[in-house]
C-alpha cells in the first residue's frame, strides 16, 4: 500500500501490539481502520467478517475457524460474530504472544461490550477517526481553504477515490441508515431517522435539549434518546461534556453535540457548495466543530484519555474547550473569523479571573492566518493547531 496516507496513530498501534496479546482498533465506518491493520500487520492473514462464507463459518464453529490462524490474523467487523471473543480469550491465555489478533470495528455497543466481558486486560484499543488536518497535510491533500476541509470534511475515500463530497456522504447516509442503524434499534421509519439527523446537524455547536430535539422530530423523549445513542456509538456525532467544578457560579449541566466530521453535517445541512459556508450561518458552529473533532482525533492518536470540557456559567461566560492537564485547565477559545478582534479576548479574561489558579496557558483558535501573543494569550491560526498539541 504504498500511497496510503502516513496515519499519526501507527506508533501508538505498535506500542500497544507489544503490550497487549489483542488490540482493537475502533471508529466509523470508512476511517480507515482496515487500510491501517494491514498496513502495519502486513504478515497477518487478514480476514473480513463481512464476508457471508467467513462469518457463517466463524459463527457456526468458532473454534475450527481460529484454529486456521495458529499466528493470529485481522479480523475485520469482529463485532458481527461475538461468539468468536470468549474463543480469542481461550487461545491468547494459552499462547501468551502480544499482538496476536488485531481486531477492528465500527460499532460501539457490540464490539465494546463483548471486550467487557471477554477481553477486559486482554486488549489495548485504539480509537481511529478519519484524517486529521495534520495527516492530510503531511500526505498533501489538505483543501487548501478553511471552507474547503468545512465542505469536504476529511473521510479517507474522498481523497483515495477522487470521490465528489456531496455522493459519496448521501451513499454513507443511506448505506449507514441500512447496515448499522437497524442492526442496534428498531427504525420502523427511515424518513424520520434521517430527519433526526438533519436536525442534530442544525444544533451542531449548541447544547443538547433533547426534548426540543424530539418535539422537533415528532418522535418520544426515550426514541430520540436511544437514536443519539447509536449515533454516538457509531462515531457519527459527541456529545462534549460541561465542565463540572463550581468556580461560584451556577454551572450549565447539558452537554454541547458536535460532528466527528463536518463534511457530513455539511451534507445533512443541505450545503451544496464549499462557496455557501463562507456566508452560511452555521460556519462558527462547523467551524467550532472541527477543530474540538481534532483536539480529539489528537488524543485518540497517541492513545490517551484526554478529558476535554467546555464551560458556561449561567450568566452566559463560556470557554469553548477546557483541556485537563497536569492539575490545570488550559482554556481553549474558537472563533471562525479571520480577523483577530477584541472580543475574542472576552469569554477567556473572563474565565480565568475565575479560574485563578487552576487556570493554565490561554489559547484562542481562529479562522485566519497569522499568529499573535496578546494580553497573555496566544492566538493561533487554524493551520498551526499543531503548535496547541505540542503544549497539551
Amino acid at each position: 500500500m504504498p500511497n496510503m496516507i502516513n496515519r499519526n496513530a501507527i506508533p501508538t498501534l505498535k506500542k500497544l501490539a507489544k503490550g497487549y496479546p489483542v488490540v482493537t482498533i475502533t471508529g466509523p465506518r470508512q476511517s480507515g481502520k482496515t487500510t491501517l491493520a494491514k498496513f502495519v500487520f502486513k504478515r497477518k492473514p487478514y480476514v473480513s467478517l463481512e464476508d457471508p462464507d467467513k462469518m457463517e463459518f466463524a459463527n457456526e464453529d468458532p473454534r475450527g475457524f481460529l484454529a486456521q490462524y495458529p499466528d493470529g490474523a485481522v479480523l475485520d467487523e469482529v463485532q458481527r460474530c461475538p461468539l468468536l471473543f470468549s474463543y480469542i480469550q481461550g487461545i491468547v491465555d494459552q499462547d501468551k504472544r502480544s499482538g496476536l489478533f488485531i481486531l477492528t470495528g465500527s460499532q460501539q455497543f457490540g464490539l465494546i461490550s463483548k471486550i467487557t466481558q471477554s477481553l477486559a486486560g486482554r486488549t489495548g484499543i485504539l480509537h481511529l477517526l478519519p484524517f486529521s488536518m495534520e495527516e492530510a497535510k503531511a500526505g498533501g491533500i489538505l483543501p487548501k481553504s478553511l471552507d474547503e476541509i468545512l465542505f469536504e470534511g476529511l473521510y479517507p475515500p474522498i481523497y483515495d477515490r477522487k470521490i465528489q463530497p456531496s455522493s459519496w456522504y448521501a451513499n454513507y447516509v443511506f448505506t449507514y441508515i441500512e447496515r448499522d442503524v437497524r442492526q442496534m434499534v428498531s427504525v420502523r421509519d427511515l424518513a424520520v431517522f434521517q430527519k433526526f439527523i438533519r436536525m442534530c446537524a442544525a444544533r451542531c455547536g449548541q447544547m443538547l435539549n433533547l426534548s426540543g430535539l424530539a418535539n422537533d422530530c415528532g418522535i418520544t423523549h426515550n426514541t430520540a434518546k436511544a437514536w443519539l445513542s447509536v449515533l454516538e456509538a457509531s462515531y457519527v456525532i459527541f456529545l462534549l461534556k460541561p465542565y463540572y467544578k463550581n468556580f461560584g457560579k451556577r454551572l450549565v449541566k447539558s452537554p454541547k453535540l458536535y460532528f466527528y466530521d463536518t463534511g457530513l453535517a455539511v451534507w445533512l445541512l443541505g450545503i451544496n457548495d464549499a462557496k455557501q459556508i463562507s456566508t452560511h450561518a452555521m460556519r462558527g458552529a462547523l467551524f467550532e466543530s472541527l477543530i474540538v473533532s481534532e483536539l480529539l482525533k489528537e488524543g485518540f492518536n497517541k492513545g490517551l484519555a484526554r478529558d476535554i470540557y467546555f464551560w458556561r456559567d449561567n450568566t452566559g461566560n463560556e470557554i469553548d474547550a477546557l483541556i485537563e492537564k497536569a492539575g490545570s485547565l488550559i482554556p481553549v477559545e474558537i472563533k471562525s473569523g479571520q480577523t483577530i478582534a477584541r472580543d475574542y479576548f472576552a469569554g477567556i479574561n473572563k474565565w480565568l479571573a475565575i479560574a485563578g489558579a487552576a487556570a493554565g496557558s490561554p489559547y484562542v483558535i481562529y479562522g485566519g492566518d497569522d499568529g499573535q501573543k496578546r494580553l497573555g494569550i496566544e492566538v493561533l491560526p487554524w493551520r498551526n493547531i499543531t503548535k496547541l498539541f505540542n503544549k497539551i
